[in-house]
């Protein structure tokens, strides 16, 4: 089985897009790309932790439900949050209402603001992490990695929680530590030149 399908313009696409139309947008413009903003960074790991035991399309469904929910992932309101708050936000029908996730979410937001405390930014942090290139599986072959149980094992012993390495290693994936989209795809390339170009928090302009 081919590990591409023909996208909307015809050029190969990654194969699980075709588990949901709207997986095409989010697999171009999203998937993969490196992000260095610590609210997407502390969004994506709270909506992977929503998706533990679901699918990532009924998350992606509901993303600007859960970004109302939560101000918008600012982890600094998020951590004011008090039990009222996850009370009023298991009523709320339009995210997934699972009372240890929303908790997580709170929790983790006051656990990120101690971290941005100690090393400057969720990016600066997150981004130590990223895997060498010799440390990467064939893209999509694997659902955990070094990297993500180191990740996970530092996260939990900092007090997170619904941060396991699987979890940790979709992040990644999402957030562009590591390109896996797979060869004959048409956004490997681009997410390689994205890469490259990508200040990593810490380097300076032009530094190699």
């Amino acid at each position: 089985m081919s590990a591409t399908i023909p996208g909307p313009d015809g050029r190969p696409r990654c194969r699980w897009c075709a588990a949901a139309p709207e997986f095409f947008a989010y697999h171009d413009s999203e998937w993969g790309f490196p992000v260095g903003d610590d609210r997407r960074l502390f969004e994506k790991l709270c909506l992977e932790g929503f998706q533990s035991g679901l699918s990532w399309r009924t998350i992606l469904a509901k993303r600007e439900n859960f970004r109302a929910a939560f101000e918008g992932f600012d982890f600094e309101r998020v951590a004011a949050f008090t039990q009222a708050d996850v009370e009023r936000l298991m009523t709320n029908d339009g995210i997934v209402r699972h009372r240890g996730k929303i908790e997580a979410v709170v929790n983790n937001a006051r656990r990120a603001r101690e971290l941005v405390e100690r090393e400057g930014s969720l990016a600066a942090y997150v981004w130590r992490f990223e895997p060498s290139p010799d440390e990467c599986a064939p893209p999509q072959t694997a659902s955990t990695s070094r990297a993500s149980i180191a990740m996970s094992k530092d996260l939990k012993k900092r007090g997170w929680s619904f941060v396991g390495p699987t979890t940790v290693y979709s992040f990644m994936q999402a957030m562009g530590l590591i390109n896996d989209h797979v060869e004959g795809c048409a956004m490997h390339g681009e997410v390689e030149r994205a890469r490259a170009e990508f200040l990593r928090p810490g380097q300076e302009a032009g530094e190699v």
